[in-house]
């Protein structure tokens, strides 16, 4: 082949090169949630409407994904077939030191964004079940949570610490959350644990619908369990916030944390802190779970260690 045709031929297979392959490629991110009644998923959704806000400058796609939960998000997360994921901070922390649920597995790439909102675990019953405190559950039927979500993981933490075995229980469900409410109201179970923000949908279907109450969890078995636990803090569900449950109702909690993986590029966790802190009050108008949330809580309970893309953004922000 001469010159002038080598010439020709590089110069119009260069061309088609730049046609195929963008300047620019877009990179496509997902965010693991929970069930779709929970609050999990709406706070995905709130997350990447903010991060698509920029697509055109950043180039970041980000999409959301109903999840089990937690630990499924975490693991998969581990296996890259998520890139973020929503988990509760007791359970980032037994994922990075391996511990419970990952015992001798720690997944020390595991890295946390930020922690959104408190969530709390509750103890939703049907009133003619008569369960008044947690040691009221044996005999009974309780949904403790589809395996590998945290929701589960926390109530067996609760059973070792109040001495109950799942074999005290005359049913042990493993419904997803979003089949819980209508569990209840159907009366196939007396009770469900959800480690949830509030308000959340899902108890407001089963107030609603059946006569419920939210059960106090408290105690010294609940003190010994948040000495022992330091990513745990009591607190309460909120006076009126479901129909006939008009106090406050003790219990304790944890935060809901957005992960992610080193393995995961600074660019897409650098934008996705960016997009929410930069739309901050539209963000907490988002879901009612996140009213007494601050830019100051956002690293507050965080059970691993910070990305380096999160870690950039809240040093300009004036906030680490």
């Amino acid at each position: 082949m001469k010159l002038g045709e080598k010439m020709k031929l590089f110069a119009t297979t260069s061309i088609l090169t730049a046609l195929i392959i963008p300047s620019f490629a877009a990179e496509f991110v997902t965010i693991g949630t929970g069930g779709v009644t929970g609050t999990y998923y709406p706070t995905g959704g709130a997350i990447c409407r903010l991060v698509n806000k920029y697509k055109k400058e950043t180039k970041i796609r980000c999409s959301v994904e109903s999840t089990a939960g937690s630990v499924y998000n975490i693991n998969t997360i581990k296996n890259g077939d998520l890139d973020f994921g929503i988990a509760q901070s007791d359970v980032v922390y037994q994922a990075s030191k391996g511990t419970n649920e990952f015992n001798g597995k720690a997944i020390k790439k595991l890295k946390s964004v930020m922690a959104i909102y408190p969530e709390l675990l509750t103890l939703v019953t049907r009133k003619d079940a008569n369960i008044n405190n947690i040691t009221d559950i044996k005999g009974k039927r309780i949904n403790l949570g589809n395996p590998g979500s945290g929701n589960e993981a926390t109530a067996l933490t609760l059973f070792e610490a109040s001495g109950i075995k799942k074999e005290d229980l005359k049913f042990a469900g493993t419904l997803k959350a979003s089949e819980m409410p209508d569990a209840l109201k159907e009366d196939k179970i007396d009770g469900y644990f959800y480690m949830v923000g509030h308000p959340t949908t899902n108890i407001k279907d089963a107030t609603n619908s059946v006569d419920a109450k939210i059960t106090p969890l408290e105690g010294a078995n609940i003190d010994a369990l948040i000495t022992k636990y330091p990513y745990f803090a009591k607190a309460d569900v909120p006076a009126g916030m479901y129909k006939g449950n008009p106090e406050n109702i003790p219990t304790f909690g944890v935060k809901a944390v957005l992960v992610t993986s080193d393995d995961v590029s600074e660019k897409a966790v650098y934008t996705t802190v960016k997009a929410i802190l930069e739309n901050f009050d539209k963000f907490k108008r988002l879901h009612p779970a996140y009213s007494n949330i601050t830019k100051k809580s956002l690293l507050e309970g965080l059970s691993a260690p910070l990305h380096d893309g999160a870690k950039r953004y809240f040093k300009e922000a004036g906030l680490l």
